[in-house]
């Protein structure tokens, strides 16, 4: 027998309380008249035991305690209608007046077409309900546990902040029966994962223990600004030249990101994507635990940053900001992506939204330079007050070489050059641009 939404419920949470709701008449044939529309929810609600197409109730995970919108599949389909969206609604208000997240585990196709129009305007109350919760700082967790398509997807799931999914589930704006052939994996949860939309695809044994460390990063942020990494490097020598900075930070050897984000971090998880089509393996986000609470971090891995990644941490830091939990970046860049394809896509733009998104961050950035500082590829990651550096780093206005070629200098003057550009560790310190060196 497949699994039940009540299955779903009582293996993921305990102690779980549903909340009270008044559906009304079930036999009748709804707001458009739909003949046998009555006869059909009856017939749901011997076959499944649930009264409408969403259960909605409190209950605890791993010690969190959250709302939880669960939708029955085998309910029309979970579909949406006039009586699903004022559940819906009462579990979101609900959440606001306990100060509890909210989870929605769901399997939709969309919008109840026995209802018509009455059923589709359901998705601006569901829309408006998750605003509400959004602009109340709570968090909102979507599990796509099974078809997730129209409607569903485009208000509970797609506007979630974090969205798992189990895998091979199938995932899409359009519907299996309207839309075109061709392209089956498009509406793939791991297609998804790949275009940025999803962030996790998480096996169903792993689901609960996934979902309680998720709950307890987003309910419980650090209570102070984070302190920089610690220096991972060997060699905390500072350099003596601008040239030598330089290359020692593109050194191969040089401890990257993952190391750092792994030694800072008691556990983690990662989110996915800029939600608009885009990834870029060159930027990793997420939030970990340290200590005694969590920290969101946005780290460069050394690459070229597209567009997708400035987004990416854009998104991490309003997220963040928004639930009030500190903010770890790290910079390793040698630059923004400049290619056509970059420009293209957004490259400026993209910038733009991650320095405006520090600079309106409420929350403390703590920002630690471990390798090269390119330009305003790097600062767009970077806080205004708040950056160290390691000693195998370096911060430039541009690099030595672009500088050479601006200037109409011949190779053998770019080491020149980058003393000229004061662009070692203990220049950002004397320049006021870090306020210290880590390790030193």
């Amino acid at each position: 027998m497949a699994e039940t939404v009540r299955d779903l419920l009582a293996s993921l949470t305990s102690e779980f309380t549903e909340l009270p709701d008044d559906i009304g008449d079930s036999t009748v044939d709804g707001p458009i008249g739909w003949r046998g529309y009555g006869d059909a929810r009856a017939a749901a609600a011997d076959r499944t035991g649930e009264r409408e197409s969403v259960v909605c109730g409190v209950g605890t995970v791993d010690g969190t305690t959250a709302v939880f919108i669960a939708f029955e599949f085998g309910f029309l389909g979970g579909s949406i209608g006039e009586s699903t969206g004022r559940r819906i609604d009462s579990a979101f208000h609900h959440a606001r007046s306990a100060r509890l997240p909210v989870v929605s585990l769901i399997a939709t196709g969309g919008s109840r077409m026995q209802e018509g129009m009455r059923a589709l305007v359901q998705l601006q109350r569901l829309a408006r309900a998750a605003a509400l919760t959004r602009q109340a700082g709570l968090p909102q967790i979507a599990v796509l546990y099974g078809p997730t398509t129209g409607g569903g997807w485009a208000t509970l799931g797609a506007g979630a902040d974090v969205v798992l999914a189990l895998p091979e589930v199938q995932v899409g704006f359009a519907g299996s029966r309207v839309r075109p052939p061709g392209d089956p994996h498009a509406y793939t949860a791991e297609a998804h994962v790949e275009a940025g939309q999803v962030d996790q695809i998480v096996d169903r044994p792993r689901l609960r223990e996934t979902l309680g460390r998720w709950l307890r990063l987003l309910t419980n942020p650090a209570a102070h600004a984070p302190s920089p990494p610690r220096a991972l490097g060997e060699d905390l020598a500072l350099p003596e030249t601008g040239w030598a900075a330089v290359t020692r930070a593109r050194a191969a050897e040089r401890p990257r990101a993952d190391a750092y984000v792994d030694d800072y971090f008691d556990w983690r998880e990662r989110i996915q994507g800029d939600r608009c089509g885009g990834t870029d393996d060159g930027v990793e986000c997420g939030f970990g635990w340290r200590d005694d609470g969590c920290v969101a971090y946005a780290a460069q891995r050394g690459t070229a940053t597209l567009p997708a990644g400035f987004r990416t941490a854009a998104r991490l830091v309003r997220l963040a900001d928004r639930l009030g939990i500190p903010v770890l970046t790290l910079v390793d860049t040698p630059g923004a992506a400049n290619d056509g394809a970059a420009e293209r896509a957004g490259i400026g733009p993209a910038i733009a939204e991650l320095f405006e998104a520090l600079a309106s961050a409420r929350v403390p950035v703590t920002t630690l330079l471990i390798g090269e500082g390119g330009s305003g590829g790097a600062l767009a990651f970077a806080a205004s007050d708040r950056m160290w550096a390691t000693p195998d780093s370096y911060f430039s206005v541009t690099s030595p070489e672009a500088a050479a070629s601006i200037l109409k200098r011949p190779d053998e003057a770019i080491p020149t050059i980058a003393d000229q550009l004061r662009l070692r560790p203990q220049d950002l310190v004397e320049l006021g641009v870090a306020r210290g060196i880590v390790g030193r």
